[in-house]
């Protein structure tokens, strides 16, 4: 059974960073298809993919808003994923989830990921 569980978030102060992680257990990580996710949910607002990480190929996605500002990375050791988050905007305050799936196309489609954290949330002032 995979669990994934966040941790990291809080207010922040416009400008700032932090950094989410993401640890993983039951972990389908030796599945090559296997990816990683961040995703984001602001009150009255679908939940949207933020970046993704397929770690066999090392391929990234990101969000136009986010790109140059986050980074998503891994420690295979800790079975841990991170989201690096600099220059926070007001706009990023939202509930930030860490999911996981193994399909073959690999996006931000909240469609493709099978496993879902319970969020931690981040606001921005």
């Amino acid at each position: 059974h995979v669990q994934l569980v966040e941790s990291g978030g809080g207010s922040m102060q416009a400008g700032r960073s932090l950094t989410l992680s993401c640890v993983a257990s039951g972990h389908t990580s030796s599945n090559s298809r296997h990816y990683v996710a961040w995703f984001r949910q602001a009150p009255g607002k679908e939940r949207g993919g933020v970046v993704g990480l397929r770690p066999s190929s090392g391929s990234t996605a990101y969000a136009d808003s986010v790109k140059g500002r986050f980074t998503i990375s891994a420690d295979n050791a800790k079975n841990t994923y991170y989201l690096q988050m600099n220059s926070l905007k007001s706009e990023d305050t939202a509930m930030y989830y860490c999911a996981s799936g193994s399909k073959s196309i690999f996006g931000l489609d909240p469609r493709d990921y099978d496993y879902w954290g319970q969020g931690t949330q981040v606001t921005v002032s």
